[in-house]
């Protein structure tokens, strides 16, 4: 399995003046965006409740959870995010990609525009 990541602009959802660009590794592994401690710090993001998940080591572990802007691929949306631990990459996860209207081309390291699944 080959990874890669992708380009984005990231920004408070309702304070989009401290944009910033940032490279997410693209992860279909991975439900949500993950961002690390100083990105969140960065933009001023705020958190507002736990959420439990499993890492892919099966461990159990508790991250905030807030709401991030994202540019990507000529569309904004606002989505969720988990802010991750120190020494944490960024993520872009399944629910990010399914919000774009994206599928994964791993040999070609690329994305792709799908059609919604109903």
């Amino acid at each position: 399995m080959s990874t890669f990541t992708v380009s984005a602009i990231l920004s408070q959802p309702l304070r989009r003046e401290r944009a910033e660009q940032f490279e997410l590794l693209v992860d279909t592994g991975a439900s949500y965006i993950l961002l690390p401690p100083q990105i969140v710090d960065r933009l001023g993001l705020e958190t507002r409740i736990e959420r439990q998940v499993m890492l892919a080591s099966g461990e159990r572990v508790v991250y905030r959870l807030g709401d991030v802007h994202i540019c990507f691929n000529g569309e904004d949306h606002t989505t969720t995010f988990l802010a991750g631990p120190p020494g944490s990459r960024p993520l872009f996860g399944a629910y990010a990609l399914e919000l774009f209207g994206l599928a994964v081309d791993p040999v070609n390291q690329r994305l792709y525009p799908v059609p919604a699944l109903l």
